[in-house]
């Protein structure tokens, strides 16, 4: 299967292994980014070994999506975005939803407990 047919088949798989895998560590990092009008709060992992990122960003409006990003086999960097759906929206934790609401309306990026989230 390749990372295009996994996002575009599996998003749902996905978007729960990357909220399992944040909330394992210790403190989770909720960060805020934008380029040129378009601004993003993003949770983020890396898989160094296997040259792999992907992030949860919440832009405007609500509207989020799934960013799968990797490095191919000549060495070019394929960005994979994925709007989630109002089911994908669902698995999220409301706690996470309003820490990168928070996260974008300030601007300014957050670090918390991942026990926060639990709460």
């Amino acid at each position: 299967m390749t990372f295009e047919e996994l996002i575009k088949n599996h998003s749902a798989d996905v978007i729960e292994k990357l909220i399992t895998e944040v909330l394992t560590k210790d403190f989770i990092e909720i960060h805020f980014d934008f380029l040129e009008a378009d601004q993003w709060s993003i949770i983020t992992t890396h898989q160094y070994e296997e040259d792999k990122e992907i992030s949860l960003r919440l832009h405007l409006n609500d509207y989020y999506d799934l960013y799968f990003g990797y490095y191919d086999d000549e060495d070019e960097f394929i960005e994979i975005v994925h709007p989630l759906t109002e089911e994908e929206k669902k698995i999220l934790p409301v706690r996470l939803k309003k820490i990168m609401k928070k996260v974008l309306d300030d601007e300014q990026g957050m670090r918390i407990p991942n026990n926060f989230l639990s709460r």
